[in-house]
This record gives C-alpha cells, sequence and structure tokens, in this order.
C-alpha cells in the first residue's frame, strides 16, 4: 500500500529541508514554516523513496530532505502519475499533481555535483493543496482521481 515515509520542511529555499514528525498543510498555501509555500503551483514538493534509494546507492549519508522535497512517498508509483491527478494523504489531505520535474538551480544541486545527475528535474512532483490537514510518515496514499 502507497505511504507516506517522511515529511520535511526548510524556512529558506535552496537548502536541505529537514525531516519533521507531522507537517500542516494549509489549503491554496501549502506547508506550513516552509519556504515553498505560497499562492502558486508548487506548494508541495513530492518525490519517491524508491527514486531516492537509487541515488543512496551512490550517496548514502542521504537524508530524507536532501532533494528539498516536503513529502517522500513509497508504493506509489510516481511515474505514471500526471497533471491533475490528486492524491489523498491520510483521511484529510488532499493534493493535486500541478509539474512533474522542474529545472535545477544554477549549476545544479550539490547532488547532482557530486554524482552527475538529479532526479528531481525528471521525477519529482509538484502539487498544489486542495484540501488542508496534518500528514505525517505511514498515513496512507490513495489516487482519488486520475486524468485521462
Amino acid at each position: 500500500m502507497a505511504h507516506v515515509e517522511a515529511v520535511c520542511t526548510s524556512w529558506r529555499t535552496g537548502v536541505v529541508k529537514k525531516e519533521q514528525a507531522e507537517v500542516t498543510l494549509g489549503a491554496q498555501w501549502g506547508v506550513e514554516n516552509d519556504a515553498h509555500a505560497g499562492a502558486w503551483h508548487r506548494q508541495v514538493s513530492l518525490l519517491a523513496g524508491e527514486s531516492i534509494d537509487r541515488v543512496k546507492a551512490l550517496l548514502p549519508a542521504l537524508s530524507h530532505g536532501a532533494f528539498a522535497e516536503n513529502v517522500i512517498t513509497r508504493g506509489l508509483g510516481t511515474a505514471e502519475l500526471k497533471p491533475g491527478d490528486q492524491l489523498q494523504l491520510g483521511e484529510q489531505v488532499l493534493l493535486e499533481i500541478t509539474q512533474v520535474g522542474k529545472e535545477c538551480h544554477n549549476a545544479g544541486c550539490p547532488i547532482r555535483k557530486a554524482t552527475g545527475d538529479c532526479i528531481m528535474p525528471r521525477e519529482g512532483l509538484f502539487a498544489r493543496v486542495v484540501r488542508g490537514g496534518v500528514t505525517r510518515a505511514g498515513d496512507p496514499i490513495v489516487v482519488t482521481v486520475t486524468t485521462p
């Protein structure tokens, strides 16, 4: 079953996010106390734990949040998701995927510099918060709407 593996935040952009016990997501805003929250289309970033595992084979010391991701998923099949798809996290939170991937900042993140590659531009997902609430590691993730 798909679930939340970890949730992370940071006060500033361009830095590694720190793992939290839980996060509160505000509707049409994003993760409270996170630098990426705001009235735009990339309120929440998601990355599959399986993708992170591949990079950990090269950089074993990577911690949750190293890719500046807010939500790490496990068992979700993120490669099949596309803009318009909706995900329910736990009993409260509803996200709508708005973008797949993004360009790396500057000449690339420290992970790209260390390995020659970064997964976020290809595999990162971005979403807006349709319905807010609290989410934490272990919460189930259900795809509630899939676009054609």
